[in-house]
């Protein structure tokens, strides 16, 4: 594991953490002002065709620290365009990052259940826990942000389980890299791997335009590495393991 810096939050580090907090707050984001012509023409090529991909509003970290150890962040809210672009651009400009929240899905049997991402999204074929960048939806009228609610509200809409079939723990992990801090949290369901992702799969049928086109059971790092895994995840499995 990566030292910490000054301020806790060092690219390669994962943390285990006491807490997490999150504000939305205003900050006015100079790439996405700057170089909106660019964001417009990129998010044309990438989403022509992608019918499903939506310019919606998403959250994204502006300044974050880890203190005793709770991370705390701030948040702003910009385009999904502006996002996607700065991302495939190689995230130019002062550090920002998509601090989101995962379910790190475990089966009873302890494989753990990864979404594989449908053709239709902007990370095709991608296989990772349910989650997605925060949004207004996570938004509390008290003004901060919701993570721990976006844990099940993701894991729920993508893959069909319920709230009465999941247990949630309290724990966070932090998975820091450039552009990106994975929030993990361990979500379990009470049955072996192959059943829950058949329970998965069929109510994921039903659904009119599902997210995900697989369910992969992920046993141990041969499995993950046969898998289009983001860099996150790799790196958070192996610290599981390690500690089972």
């Amino acid at each position: 594991m990566t030292s910490l810096g000054q301020n806790g939050i060092v690219d390669g580090a994962i943390v285990e953490l006491a807490g997490l907090e999150a504000l939305i707050e205003p900050y006015d984001w100079l790439f996405a002002r700057e170089r909106a012509d660019e964001i417009a023409a990129h998010w044309g090529s990438i989403s022509a065709g992608k019918p499903a991909m939506f310019n919606g509003k998403v959250m994204l970290q502006h300044r974050a620290a880890i203190v005793d150890g709770v991370f705390r962040a701030g948040y702003f809210e910009t385009d999904y365009a502006a996002f996607i672009s700065w991302r495939d651009f190689g995230h130019p400009g002062p550090v920002v990052r998509n601090g989101f929240a995962m379910a790190a899905l475990r089966a009873a049997d302890g494989a753990f259940l990864c979404g594989v991402m449908g053709q239709h999204t902007a990370n095709p074929g991608k296989v990772y826990f349910a989650a997605g960048t925060p949004d207004r939806e996570d938004a509390r009228p008290d003004g901060t942000l919701d993570l721990a609610g976006s844990v099940t509200r993701e894991l729920c809409e993508e893959t069909g389980l319920m709230l009465d079939e999941i247990t949630v723990e309290e724990s966070w992990t932090a998975v820091i890299l450039p552009g990106r801090i994975a929030f993990m949290r361990p979500v379990t369901v009470a049955m072996p791997a192959e059943a829950a992702r058949a329970l998965m799969l069929a109510r994921m049928a039903t659904q009119d335009e599902p997210e995900l086109a697989d369910i992969a059971i992920v046993r141990g790092p041969e499995d993950a590495e046969r898998l289009d895994m983001p860099h996150f995840m790799r790196p958070y499995l192996a610290h599981i393991w390690r500690q089972d």
